[in-house]
Order: structure tokens, then sequence, then C-alpha cells
């Protein structure tokens, strides 16, 4: 069974940066798409960006800038670095990964994110 356990968040101070770590398993990690989301409070979830096997990226265009999307294709580990935090960017967020031979995506479980002022 393919599960996704994402980690690294937590409450943090705003101006500062933040990595969070999502690590697939129980499947081949570099035949699938790799994407994070987020869902602010009474919100709904957002697409941050998406990471290819083959390391293509893609931004929301609201995310542009502060974030980057990066995998470890050997750690079954993709990644999303947040830099200069503020506090809009509170949220749940979670990993998903989605391969051709699935009709739907895999969810993690998600990781709290807190930006204090």
């Amino acid at each position: 069974q393919v599960q996704l356990v994402e980690s690294g968040g937590g409450v943090v101070q705003a101006g500062t940066s933040l990595t969070l770590s999502c690590t697939l398993s129980g499947s081949t990690f570099s035949s699938y798409e790799m994407g994070w989301f987020r869902q602010g409070p009474g919100k709904q979830r957002k697409l941050v960006a998406k990471i290819t096997g083959g390391g293509s990226t893609t931004y929301s265009d609201s995310m542009k800038g502060r974030f980057t999307i990066s995998r470890d294709n050997s750690k079954s580990t993709v990644y999303l670095q947040i830099d200069n935090l503020s506090p809009e960017d509170t949220a749940v967020y979670y990993c998903n990964a989605e391969h051709p031979a699935l009709t739907r995506a895999i969810w993690g479980q998600g990781t709290q994110v807190t930006v204090s002022s």
C-alpha cells in the first residue's frame, strides 16, 4: 500500500524559513509526480507546487518566489522550502502523489505550519 508521511511543520517566527518533507513508501517513488498543497483556516485546499519524477517543477502563480519544491528520488522524499514566512502562510500543508496508473491521487495526512508575528 502506498503511503505518504509529511514532517517538518511546527510553530515558526515570521521572516524565517522552513523545509517540509514528505516520504513515500510502498512503491517506486520516481514514477510519481509529487505535489504540495496547503489549506489555511476556513479556506479551500490550494496547489503550491508540483514536481515530476524527472525534476520539472510547476508553481501556482500566487506561490512563485518564496516556495521551492525539490525531490530526492534516492530517499523517496519530496521537499518544500518556504522562505520569508508570514502569518498568511499558516495552514495545513499536504503532499500528494499522482501516477498514470492511478485514478485518484494519494494524499498524506498533512503537517501544520503556524507562523507567529
